[in-house]
């Protein structure tokens, strides 16, 4: 073995060992990256040649977290590792997002990126150290790849920022963001912040970078280090410049006139295909099977030229607009009678139709990952049929796309939910068409589906979508607000921004090119802030405040924090109690302890059930006081009096003496048996002994006349052992205060 190995030092002084030539020999590439006790292993392979026909680059990264690696077994029948999480989902995606702009664009083998999380403690984060791990791995391969890059994780915890922060001081972050760049430019930006300026946004930016330039120099040095490893040459494409020439000088003033009138989407793509088609119509079924591939592709780059240069030239987008105009926005709420909350928001050609619904803590979405298992009280899901986009074709389930788009837009809404909110909460939201920005059409109908839903947000949160148009390194560039499908697919950035009126609370950004300044950065942000507050503006014009009440058939809840000691009162033995409080109420009633004490949580559809059970639980969980009143139920009768239940679990003796003011000889001139109710006054509980003084003849008017009888002395037995007080108590196991 040749093993190499590089650190890199971090500013608080931890260490990233990266190292090569020890595992996985037999890949292209394959490196370990280890921080702390967190080890990583990535490896890249790549087809020797293309399929036929590719025309994009077919890159594939897998993302997988052993549970091993944190000394668990995994969950289910099989108890080993299944499909890809949600959390392994979004990391592949953070670091394809970042590797795919930086392959030769005539590079179409296919390329597999592996990284494997082997070991961890749990203390850091291990999706920080993927982006990296995965570009030293290209870096000592032969496939050709324009990098290196660098992923890093940058969080503000008490105003500082921190690069790839534990999980522990991630909880206290109100900046979360994953950058990855070059040592010469940002080219992916993903996180959550806690209502920031643009400004503490950049500024996290910058502070990011200069970690991954470092990062990337280590890279260069391990690559140099492996020795001179020849890139392979690769280029499977059939080009005829003359035929290329053709397609430009017959098409180019045809596309360009499309791309300047202003049409809707399908009339711009009917017209669009029209071109290429009639210029097809020229050549035989023979000649075609031979250049109609060549020809799809060069006609693509005279589409892509006529739109940007109309941006660039002319300042005219391919709907009509000006670079900062955005479309028209209709809205509906409380569009739909079941759900408990809705809302319609259209943009332009892009219309999200979003549902709220509440639940209880039974519907609470466990997350079961190798290092994180937790509880999750606010869900978003959204959804991106086929139709939405006119396309004739089956929907297979949710794909990375839909879990990638779900997860931004719920890290814009997630902090506008109150931390003691006790409704558990989903937002779904369905695209039913679309044309750009459909994450961004989510947040803003979900802020008005939560707000339909008299969920008490904190504030409303709109978003955009910015791209760019660049040409020359940036030197000359347009940056676009509200960016249609075509626009991203043919532009620069997509960039999007959420927010609300008092700072950003989201944000993810992709790059295609080299050259993004930080001044195009900086521009595109207050560009996107004004774009915000103008679809704010619509939002709280047609919802100006959350809705007073829930609706009639949403769940209502009330929790009661009791103390820790009464918990097991309520759940009683075996459950009893609980389970006999959900009977007789109709009502849902869970308890669990937190923070030192109970929480209690009971939930109905309708309201006197809901009352009842929450009235159930306060007589548990009530301290007893002297001089009340109580409705007391007879448990059993004793020869010297009777043992009342007067509250859930707490009984006392009611003494013959105190039954009334007549004096009865015997128990059973009382009349009184097991069951009978009566109400009964609590005269003292006992300082030593807890056990409660009850009087049924204190409530009874005395009456006229009365003498008090007087009391016998009676000698002191010596003769016989104390059986536990019968004269004044009897059994002391059920007039003690429980």
């Amino acid at each position: 073995m040749n093993v190499i190995s590089k650190t890199i030092v971090l500013p608080d002084g931890r260490a990233i060992t990266i190292e090569t030539g020890k595992l996985a020999k037999q890949a292209d590439g394959a490196v370990t990256v280890t921080m702390g006790n967190t080890v990583l292993l990535a490896t890249v392979c790549a087809a020797k040649d293309a399929n036929p026909g590719c025309d994009f680059m077919p890159l594939q990264v897998e993302y997988k977290e052993k549970y091993s690696a944190f000394g668990r077994f995994p969950g289910g029948f099989t108890k080993r590792e299944g499909k890809a999480s949600d959390n392994e989902i979004l990391t592949c995606r953070l670091v394809d997002r970042a590797l795919r702009p930086l392959f030769p664009s005539d590079y179409h083998a296919e390329v597999f990126v592996n990284v494997i999380l082997f070991s961890s403690d749990g203390i850091d984060m291990p999706d920080a150290l993927a982006g990296l791990a995965a570009s030293a791995a290209l870096a000592v391969s032969d496939i050709p790849f324009e990098g290196p890059i660098s992923e890093v994780r940058v969080a503000r915890v008490n105003g500082q920022l921190i690069i790839n922060p534990t999980f522990e001081q991630l909880e206290n972050a109100d900046i979360d963001m994953m950058i990855g760049a070059t040592e010469e430019n940002i080219m992916m930006v993903e996180g959550e912040m806690e209502e920031v300026q643009e400004s503490e946004m950049l500024e996290a930016i910058k502070f990011a970078h200069e970690a991954i330039k470092q990062q990337c120099r280590v890279q260069k040095e391990l690559e140099a280090a492996v020795g001179k490893v020849e890139k392979r040459v690769y280029c499977h494409e059939v080009n005829d410049e003359d035929l290329r020439k053709l397609v430009h000088d017959e098409c180019y003033s045809k596309a360009y006139a499309i791309a300047t009138s202003g049409t809707d989407k399908f009339s711009r793509s009917e017209a669009f295909e029209e071109i290429v088609t009639t210029f097809k119509s020229r050549y035989t079924e023979e000649e075609l099977a031979e250049k109609e591939e060549m020809i799809n592709r060069y006609y693509h780059d005279v589409e892509k030229e006529a739109m940007r240069r109309a941006i660039l030239d002319e300042g005219k987008r391919l709907d009509g607009r000006k670079t900062t105009e955005i479309r028209p926005i209709w809205i509906e709420t409380a569009c739909l009678p079941g759900p408990h909350g809705s809302a319609i928001f259209t943009r332009g050609e892009t219309q999200s139709l979003t549902t709220v619904t509440l639940g209880t803590k039974s519907d609470e979405k466990l997350v079961d990952d190798v290092l994180n298992r937790s509880y999750e009280r606010f869900l978003l899901h959204y959804n991106f049929p086929p139709f939405s986009t006119g396309e004739a074709r089956p929907q297979r389930g949710v794909g990375r796309r839909e879990i990638g788009h779900g997860n931004l837009a719920h890290r814009a809404l997630k902090r506008m939910i109150p931390a003691d909110y006790p409704y558990v909460v989903r937002v779904m939201s369905d695209i039913l068409e679309s044309n750009g920005s459909s994450s961004m059409a989510t947040v803003c109908a979900g802020t008005l589906a939560l707000m339909d839903a008299g969920v008490k947000i904190k504030k409303p949160v709109s978003g955009i979508a910015m791209g760019l148009i660049s040409e020359n390194k940036g030197q000359n560039y347009a940056i676009l607000s509200d960016i249609l499908g075509d626009e991203d697919h043919l532009g620069d950035m997509d960039f999007k921004v959420t927010g609300t009126k008092d700072g950003i609370t989201a944000t993810q950004m992709d790059i295609k090119v080299d050259g993004l300044s930080y001044e195009i950065l900086e521009n595109a942000l207050a560009q996107a802030k004004a774009g915000r507050m103008h679809i704010l503006g619509k939002i709280t014009e047609a919802m100006p405040a959350v809705r007073e009440d829930l609706k009639p058939h949403a769940p209502r809840i009330e929790v009661l924090h009791i103390a820790k000691e009464f918990i097991g009162a309520v759940i009683g033995p075996g459950g009893k109690i609980i389970q006999g409080i959900q009977e007789k109420s109709g009502a849902s009633v869970n308890i669990e302890e937190l923070n030192g004490e109970g929480v209690v949580e009971i939930s109905s559809n309708n309201k006197e059930s809901l009352e009842a059970a929450l009235a159930m639980v306060r007589s548990i969980v009530v301290m007893p006081e002297v001089g009340e009143t109580y409705h007391a139920k007879v448990t059993s009768v004793m020869s010297y009096g009777c043992f009342v239940e007067f509250l859930p679990g707490k009984e006392g003796l009611l003494h013959i003496s105190e039954i009334d003011w007549k004096r009865f000889q015997t128990i059973e001139e009382t009349e009184l048996k097991e069951g009978d109710e009566l109400d009964i006054k609590l005269l003292d509980i006992d300082a030593k002994t807890g056990k409660f003084k009850l009087s049924r003849k204190a409530l009874i008017p005395k009456p006229e006349g009365y003498v008090e009888p007087q009391r016998r002395e009676r000698p002191a037995r010596t003769d016989r052992p104390d059986r536990g007080g019968e004269k004044d108590g009897g059994d002391r196991r059920y007039s003690h205060h429980r």
